[in-house]
């Protein structure tokens, strides 16, 4: 399962990127947004976007930890 090794909004926050700021420039869409909130992996295009934003690999913002399936 992929989670999120860092928050998300938060780094983005620290970089200057609010949410407002982020909706207001059309930077991430609002369905992707809530989806980050709730935890969930974004689309490869709003990864993209972070990546870009944070200036990072997606290594630096996810990471795959093994679910035992029974």
């Amino acid at each position: 399962m992929l989670k999120y090794r860092i928050d998300i909004l938060e780094a983005l926050k620290e970089k200057g990127y609010t949410s407002y700021k982020i909706r207001k420039d059309k930077l991430i869409g609002e369905a992707q947004l809530t989806k980050i909130r709730s935890g969930d992996i974004a689309s490869k295009e709003t990864l993209n976007t972070i990546c870009r934003l944070l200036d990072c690999q997606p290594g630096d913002i996810l990471e795959y930890i093994n679910s035992d399936q029974e």
